[in-house]
């Protein structure tokens, strides 16, 4: 149902986040209020999509990979060709931000118990003559909790090693979720949409190629990126097998080795999840 009056343009809403299940959750609401949605997954997309034009309203996260959301927001409203209503949607509470938006123009709105109520109250001020509809989006959805930082699964079967990386990634502002072998991992990833899949390559029930499989053929967790991260060095075919594309959908995008010396682990998932290495 639209809440726009016939023949009056729909609004067209970007929403930009590194996090999969937080785009797909404020997509769903915001087509529930009527709106035209596009969706991104880090500044760099967001920018190039609002350059093409149409977009009317972007909803856009600070901690992204590549440029983030306040730099593409300040670019956005200083050059863009057209008036651009702009929410930052983050995790982040520091009154840095917080005057970087109002400084803006920005509307702020932040990751925590009151998100949804104070989204809908950052809409009704853009589009105040259709309050009654937006709140009544509220209505007819599942007020789902919005995760505050991006989130990586973690799939091995060595506890040891999921608290030693969980303890560097919980430093880089990252939540961790954790799965002991591959068809654990798969349900968590379709429940969870996590940012980044990071699996051991040799695992009981389904090593990686069979996990990485699984995910590329499933609709929700086709396009979530897979690094494998393995103990020893593998072979020339392995490495082709586990980087080569499934059925158009893409490979793993990189292959770390297991070390204590996790910078090169850290530098490759920064690439997915807006966190900082220089924080550790």
């Amino acid at each position: 149902m639209s809440i726009f009056e016939p023949g009056e343009s729909v609004p067209r809403i970007l929403i930009a986040d590194d996090d999969p299940s937080i785009v797909r959750l404020l997509a769903d609401r915001c087509r529930l209020m009527g709106f035209e949605v596009e969706t991104a997954f880090n500044g760099t997309q967001a920018l190039r999509r609002i350059r093409q034009g149409g977009v009317d309203t972007l909803i856009i996260d600070v901690q992204m990979p590549g440029l983030d959301g306040l730099s593409v927001s300040a670019h956005l409203l200083e050059y863009s060709a057209r008036p651009l209503h702009v929410i930052v949607a983050t995790g982040r509470h520091d009154v840095e931000t917080v005057e970087t938006c109002d400084s803006m123009g920005a509307l702020y709105v932040r990751k925590d118990a009151g998100f949804w109520k104070n989204l809908e109250a950052a809409l009704v001020e853009i589009y105040p003559a259709n309050t009654n509809l937006i709140r009544q989006s509220g209505l007819r959805s599942t007020a789902t909790a919005v995760p505050k930082r991006s989130r990586v699964l973690l799939v091995d079967d060595d506890p040891d090693v999921e608290g030693f990386i969980r303890n560097r990634l919980d430093k880089c502002g990252v939540d961790t979720l954790f799965a002991a072998d591959a068809a654990q991992g798969y349900q968590i990833a379709c429940r969870e949409e996590p940012a980044v899949i990071v699996s051991d390559f040799s695992m009981p029930n389904g090593d990686a190629q069979y996990f990485l499989t699984r995910l590329r053929t499933t609709p929700s967790t086709k396009n979530i990126p897979f690094v494998v991260l393995s103990g020893r060095e593998l072979s020339v075919a392995n490495r082709m097998s586990l980087t080569r594309q499934i059925g158009g959908r893409p490979g793993a995008a990189h292959i770390v080795r297991k070390s204590a010396d996790t910078s090169e682990l850290l530098g490759t998932l920064q690439e997915f999840c807006g966190f900082g290495v220089g924080r550790v």
